[in-house]
C-alpha cells in the first residue's frame, strides 16, 4: 500500500485530521490505485471524482471510529 499515507486518527495525530490531510491521503490512494501521478486531461474528471469520494469516505470513517481510551466529546 502507499507508505506515504499517514495514519489520521489519534493517537497517531493529537487532534482531528484536517480536510487538507484527508484530501492528501485520498489523493495518494487514488494515485496509487490508478497508476497516475497526474492524469491526462481526458481522465481528469473521473480522477478528481475518485479523490472526492475517497476523501468523503475517509472523513466518515474517521468520524465514526472509537479509539480506546480517547474521549468521544468533540466540540
Amino acid at each position: 500500500m502507499c507508505r506515504s499515507i499517514k495514519t489520521l486518527r489519534p493517537p497517531a495525530i493529537p487532534e482531528d485530521a484536517t480536510e487538507e490531510e484527508i484530501r492528501a491521503a485520498a489523493l495518494q490512494y487514488v494515485r496509487k490505485v490508478s497508476g497516475f501521478r497526474a492524469p491526462a486531461a481526458h481522465n481528469r474528471e473521473v480522477f478528481d471524482r475518485a479523490v472526492d469520494a475517497v476523501a468523503e469516505a475517509t472523513a466518515e470513517l474517521l468520524e465514526g471510529l472509537e479509539v480506546r481510551g480517547a474521549s468521544k466529546a468533540r466540540a
